[in-house]
């Protein structure tokens, strides 16, 4: 299986990790992506001087192929390229612009390009709060397209007892929108809800 991931500047290092961590755990092929701004993301939420494959896959980085981010020529801007979907996380509102209008001259928008022409799965983590009317009317064109939206949004229904527990609720949902399967703690269950408001009268 091979999954494109692209990284851009957007908050949110922490998902981007967690999802690649998951996607070498299910021996997956990642083809990875990072933009400038996002390798300024991995320095400034992450500690990252440089772009570290090991510790993005939270252990050896075998399986894992990075690309430069100004090549549009590379591997994964053809059509040609076979592979299982395409993940943006985090992605800018820049980038969400650039994807929706057919714009942007890097290997990401471009390997977005190709795949939504070829009709492959698209997925953007688009992480902005609040919304700008440019944002909303660039999810419409999005959607329209067949792109998935996943904005970063944890649940709470299952209690989270911390940070981690929220990267590995969205981590979980972008791994089962991709169909790699892992362990991470995200199924409603309701005869097994932690902590307080596990009664089932509302």
């Amino acid at each position: 299986m091979d999954i494109v991931t692209a990284i851009t500047g957007a908050s949110g290092a922490a998902y981007a990790r967690r999802f690649i961590q998951g996607l070498v755990a299910g021996g997956v092929n990642v083809h990875l992506v990072v933009s400038p701004n996002g390798k300024r993301l991995l320095h400034d939420e992450l500690g990252m001087e440089t772009i570290d494959l090991d510790a993005l896959a939270g252990t050896t980085s075998h399986g894992i192929t990075l690309y430069n981010h100004r090549d549009v020529g590379g591997k994964i801007a053809s059509g040609s390229f076979l592979h299982d979907g395409m993940i943006i996380v985090p992605c800018t509102s820049n980038t969400l612009g650039q994807i929706a209008h057919g714009t942007g001259d890097n290997l990401i928008c471009r390997a977005a390009a190709v795949t939504l022409k070829e009709r492959r799965r698209l997925i953007l983590v688009h992480r902005e709060m609040p919304l700008s009317p440019i944002d909303v009317n660039n999810y419409k064109i999005l959607s329209d397209a067949g792109v998935i939206l996943a904005p970063a949004n944890p649940g709470f229904y299952l209690a989270p007892m911390g940070v981690n527990d929220l990267v590995d609720f969205v981590a979980g949902k972008l791994l089962d929108l991709v169909g790699v399967r892992h362990t991470f703690d995200t199924r409603w269950d309701p005869t097994h809800v932690r902590g307080r408001g596990a009664s089932a009268d509302t």
